[in-house]
């Protein structure tokens, strides 16, 4: 159960760095959201983050 905790930690930090580091395009309000998403759904919030943003 512990690993679980450490790769949804990794997940979010992974999508909050992206956002705030990386995505410089991505309005004010956008970034908020994903940073919530990802303190709150650490897992999907990091599947969906890729598919959406980071493929394109």
């Amino acid at each position: 159960m512990t690993a679980g905790y450490i790769i949804a930690l990794a997940c979010a930090i992974w999508v909050i760095y992206d956002v705030v580091a990386k995505q410089s395009r991505m309005s004010g309000g956008s970034k908020l959201l994903w940073i919530i998403f990802a303190l709150i759904f650490n897992i999907i919030t990091a599947i969906v983050y890729y598919f959406v943003v980071k493929r394109k």
